[in-house]
């Protein structure tokens, strides 16, 4: 009775977060099954970023606590951001929740896991839930630990946890705590170990990855903490690529944009949180930038990388948006050319600054500047992608695809290439020369001399 199937909702974060807590049940003696049908426990690792992220998982809940009426023994944890959000709160609609744990509690779950069938070994019934969304020094240390598949190419690391910005529409700074860094040496040994593992690309993770270690480690020579830590992550030989995800805009200073001419493995991919090209709606969200500054480290991006890939954040509705400074947001978002955007139609987050202010926009305008961006998008992915016909690009070999097209990679800058292969190139860098592309996929051949499809 110890088989475990975790569902993650939500961000890159949150898929980390959930391959440690798998990686410590593991070395506990549980199974992680691929199954849900199949489990003794279900853990669902929740987010808030929108009431519907939080809904969707309180309904998954619901109907899952129906699997107790079949299988006396069946566990139910909530986990992260949601769980964090609501706390024992959760319990109003979700009775049967037999584990709340919060985001800095997640190496806790092995203990609250072994405890709960303990009891049940005992023939005590699951009355009690437990709940900790207690906050507690050094939790960003904690995740650590990997799950990898076989021949599994790319990984997430975590480097930093927490959030200090105070975004007037964001619930993250509640639901993940203040700022903090875990230490270069141990980030830069997690990364030589997945490397030995046969890991060729890694992606840094933080809530705002670029104010690493800010309070920990002093600039050098006007070298910020985050990027000597891309410096030293590119000097691992087993490592090929680098990423890092999500950025906030201030973070981008000169050593960071020339980071991007000195390090050869630090992909010419660059996730730029925009969310809106007015000044006016930036101040009320308040975001520390302009549109002209914003503006400004797209053009010295490409300045040192001229084939810079962009993709971005943008909320549209923010209350208080006007048709002229939707306008502005329009305007920016087409001069910055994105090849990748994540577009949001603005939800209301109760106990943020953003949920009480007046002059909250029509759904159906949302739903109108979504629709207007998301048009412009397509027609930008589409016209990248057809540059690429005919170009041979570097593509790190991930595995098998799942469409019946051979194998899969990406190319450096992070766009999904199809085409044939042999498993023999599993974690090598190959040429594919781009044949044929459709909006968010590439397709193409091998273009080594020699060596068979």
């Amino acid at each position: 009775m110890n088989r475990v199937f975790i569902r993650t909702y939500g961000c890159q974060m949150n898929e980390r977060d959930s391959e440690a807590v798998a990686a410590l049940l593991r070395a506990r003696g549980y199974r992680i099954v691929q199954d849900e049908a199949a489990c003794d426990v279900l853990l669902l690792n929740t987010c808030s970023v929108r009431d519907a992220a939080e809904q969707k998982a309180i309904g998954k809940a619901a109907n899952v606590a129906q699997q107790r009426k079949r299988n006396p023994r069946f566990i139910l944890g909530i986990l992260g951001c949601m769980a964090q959000n609501r706390g024992a709160a959760l319990l109003d609609a979700l009775p049967d929740v037999d584990l709340i744990v919060g985001t800095q509690k997640f190496h806790q779950v092995p203990d609250y896991l072994d405890n709960l069938r303990a009891a049940q070994a005992a023939g005590t019934p699951l009355g009690s839930t437990i709940v900790d969304i207690a906050e507690e020094a050094g939790s960003q240390n904690t995740i650590r630990d990997h799950v990898l598949e076989d021949k599994q190419v790319t990984a997430f690391v975590s480097i930093q946890q927490g959030c200090n910005m105070d975004c007037s529409f964001c619930i993250v700074p509640k639901t993940r705590g203040d700022e903090r860094s875990r230490p270069m040496d141990e980030i830069v040994r997690e990364c030589e170990e997945l490397a030995d593992r046969g890991v060729r690309e890694v992606t840094l993770l933080g809530q705002i990855v670029t104010s690493y270690g800010r309070r920990d480690y002093a600039h050098t020579d006007g070298v910020t903490p985050f990027v000597q830590l891309l410096t030293r992550v590119n000097a691992i030989p087993g490592i090929k690529r680098i990423r890092f995800t999500s950025p906030h805009p201030r973070g981008f200073k000169d050593d960071l944009i020339q980071a991007y001419g000195r390090l050869e493995k630090l992909c010419e991919y660059v996730h730029l949180p925009l969310q809106s090209g007015s000044d006016q709606i930036l101040k009320a969200m308040n975001r520390p930038y302009s549109r002209d500054r914003y503006r400004q480290i797209v053009d010295d991006l490409r300045r040192v990388r001229p084939d810079m890939y962009f993709s971005t954040d943008i909320i549209v509705g923010f209350p208080g948006e006007t048709e002229e400074d939707f306008a502005q947001t329009r305007e920016l978002f087409e001069a910055c050319n994105y090849d990748m955007a994540y577009i949001f139609k603005y939800s209301i987050r109760t106990g943020t600054p953003a949920a009480t202010m007046a002059v909250q926009v029509p759904d159906e305008v949302k739903e109108a500047r979504n629709q207007a961006l998301l048009a412009i998008l397509g027609a930008n992915s589409t016209r990248r992608n057809a540059t690429l016909l005919g170009t041979t690009q570097e593509v790190l070999v991930e595995g098998p695809d799942k469409k019946g097209f051979g194998y899969m990679g990406r190319t450096r800058g992070n766009r999904i290439v199809h085409f044939a292969a042999t498993e023999r190139l599993i974690s090598e860098l190959v040429p594919v020369q781009i044949e044929r592309a459709s909006t968010a996929v590439l397709y193409g051949s091998l273009a080594l001399a020699g060596v068979p499809n």
